[in-house]
C-alpha cells in the first residue's frame, strides 16, 4: 500500500522534509501560506491555519492520510498531534504535553532537575517580570534571560554579550511576557544534536553548528537562524567524540523521563570547560539544521516514520560522508526592520549539486517575492566545510538588491575562530 503522508508546515524545514519524502509516498501538505517548493513536490497543498487542530484534521481525513509529520513548533503547541491521533492518524511529532520540552522553558528546566538530566545550567524561574528584572540586576555574573514561551528563536538576551544588565532588565519589564527563566551565561561554542525518537528508541544524527546572530562576526540580534554546517564526520572540528556522546546521553535521559515522546528531539548545547550544557531543547527539527541533515540522510525518511507508527525498532539512520553548509537569504533589515517585496531571481535549475529550500516567500503570478521573514536557503556539499561553503557561495550568485546572506558562515576563517576559542575554553578548566 502506498503511504499517504500529510506534512504540516510550510517553511524551509518543511521544504527539506518534503524533498526527503517525495517519490516514496503520496505527499500532501498544508500551511498558512503556499510554499512554491513544497507545492511542486506535493500531490496536494491546502492553505489553512496549522494552529487550528480541527482544520488540520479535516484535511488529513479529506486526503485519507495514513501518516502525518508535523514540522513547526506552533502546531505542536496547539495540540495538532493529539487531534490527529484522536482520529486514528499517526503523527510523527510529540503530543502537546511532551512538546512542553520546547514550548515551556520553565517546564524544561524543572523537568531536567527532577529527572537528573545531565547538562543542566544554573537557573531561576519567575512568574512576575518585575521580580525577574530585579534578579537580573542583582545577581552576580552574566545571565541569559528567556521568556518561558515560544519566541521564534528571537526572545533570548544574554548579558555581557548582547546587552547590559540594565538593558536586559528593561527588556524583561517591557516585553509583555509574564513568565521568565533566568539562567547562567554559558561560555563556549554551541552545537546541535538531533535525534529521531519513538517507542523509547533514540536514533541520533550528525552534529550541526547554527549561526543565530544576524551579521558577520556573530554580531547583531538573534534570528531564526542565518545558516549552519555539518562536517563529514558526525562531530565538528571543535567538538570531541566525548562531547558528542555526552549530548546523546542527555537526549536519552530526556526520553527516559518522557517515555511517550515521539518525533524529533533537538538538543542545543554549549560546549563548556565542564562539558556540554543544555541551552535549550526543541520538539522538532531545527531550521536551518534540517536543511543540512535531511539531504545527506541515505536512510529513507519514510522508513523512520513507518517504523515509529508500527511500533517497530527505528532504523539507525545512515548519512553520506560529506560536509554541508546552509545559508539563508533574508530581506534587508531582518530581523528588526525587514523590508519585503524583492523578487527572487535564483533559479534552482542552475544550482548544480546545491539544494534550494524556500521558506517565507510570496508566490505571485509574475514570480516569487520576499516577505519580511527568512526568504530561502541554499545548502552546498563538499569534502570539507570550506569546500561546501564555496559551493553555496557559487550557487547563491549575485543577490539582488534587497537580499543579503551571512557571507562568513562555513569559511575557513570563522571555523578557525571556533577551534581556537574552544581550545581557550578547555584550557581554562
Amino acid at each position: 500500500m502506498t503511504e499517504r503522508v500529510l506534512l504540516v508546515g510550510g517553511g524551509g524545514r518543511e521544504h527539506a522534509i518534503a524533498d526527503a519524502l517525495a517519490g516514496d509516498c503520496e505527499l500532501y501538505a498544508c500551511a498558512g501560506n503556499r510554499n512554491p517548493g513544497i507545492d511542486r513536490l506535493a500531490d496536494g497543498f491546502r492553505e489553512l491555519d496549522t494552529g487550528d487542530p480541527a482544520a488540520v484534521v479535516d484535511y488529513a481525513l479529506d486526503v485519507d492520510a495514513t501518516l502525518a509529520v508535523v514540522g513547526p513548533e506552533g502546531p505542536l503547541d496547539a495540540g495538532v498531534v493529539d487531534a490527529l491521533e484522536d482520529e486514528d492518524v499517526y503523527a510523527f511529532g510529540p503530543k502537546q504535553a511532551d512538546a512542553r520540552i520546547e514550548t515551556d522553558k520553565t517546564f524544561q528546566r524543572e523537568f531536567m532537575a527532577e529527572n537528573d538530566v545531565p547538562g543542566q545550567a544554573e537557573f531561576e524561574t519567575f512568574d512576575d517580570p518585575d521580580a525577574a528584572a530585579k534578579y537580573v540586576e542583582s545577581v552576580d555574573g552574566d545571565v541569559a534571560v528567556k521568556p518561558a514561551g515560544l519566541t521564534g528563536g528571537k526572545g533570548v538576551r544574554v548579558t555581557g554579550d548582547q546587552v547590559s544588565k540594565a538593558d536586559a532588565a528593561e527588556y524583561v519589564r517591557s516585553s509583555g511576557h509574564d513568565e521568565w527563566v533566568v539562567e547562567e551565561r554559558l561560555v563556549g561554542e554551541e552545537v546541535t544534536v538531533q535525534a529521531f525518537v519513538a517507542n523509547r528508541d533514540v536514533r541520533p544524527t550528525p552534529a550541526a553548528h547554527d549561526h543565530g546572530r544576524a551579521y558577520e562576526g556573530d554580531d547583531g540580534p538573534n534570528t531564526g537562524g542565518m545558516g549552519s554546517y555539518t562536517a563529514p564526520e558526525w562531530t565538528l572540528p571543535f567538538m570531541t567524540d566525548e562531547d558528542y556522546e555526552a549530548c546523546v546521553e542527555t537526549l536519552e535521559a530526556v526520553v527516559d523521563g518522557l517515555p511517550s515522546y515521539r518525533g524529533v528531539l533537538y538538543g542545543q548545547f554549549m560546549l563548556t570547560a565542564d562539558g556540554p550544557k543544555v541551552v535549550e531543547f526543541n520538539a522538532r527539527f531545527g531550521d536551518p539544521e534540517a536543511l543540512n541533515t535531511l539531504p545527506t540522510m541515505e536512510t529513507p525518511l519514510l522508513d523512520v516514520l513507518a517504523a515509529a507508527r508500527d511500533d517497530d525498532p527505528l532504523p539507525d539512520p545512515e548519512f553520506a560522508d560529506v560536509a554541508t553548509v546552509c545559508k539563508y537569504a533574508v530581506p534587508d533589515g531582518y530581523p528588526t526592520d525587514p523590508e519585503g517585496g524583492t523578487r527572487v531571481t535564483i533559479d534552482d535549475s542552475t544550482l548544480d549539486d546545491a539544494k534550494l529550500y524556500y521558506a517565507s516567500v510570496d508566490a505571485r503570478d509574475d514570480g516569487i517575492y520576499t516577505t519580511t521573514s527568512r526568504s530561502y536557503a541554499v545548502t552546498g556539499f563538499g569534502s570539507s566545510i570550506p569546500d561546501a561553503e564555496r559551493e553555496v557561495t557559487a550557487a547563491l550568485g549575485d543577490l539582488p538588491e534587497g537580499l543579503r546572506v551571512r557571507t562568513d558562515i562555513g569559511t575557513e576563517a570563522l571555523l578557525e575562530d571556533r577551534i581556537d576559542h574552544m581550545k581557550d575554553v578547555r584550557r581554562s578548566d
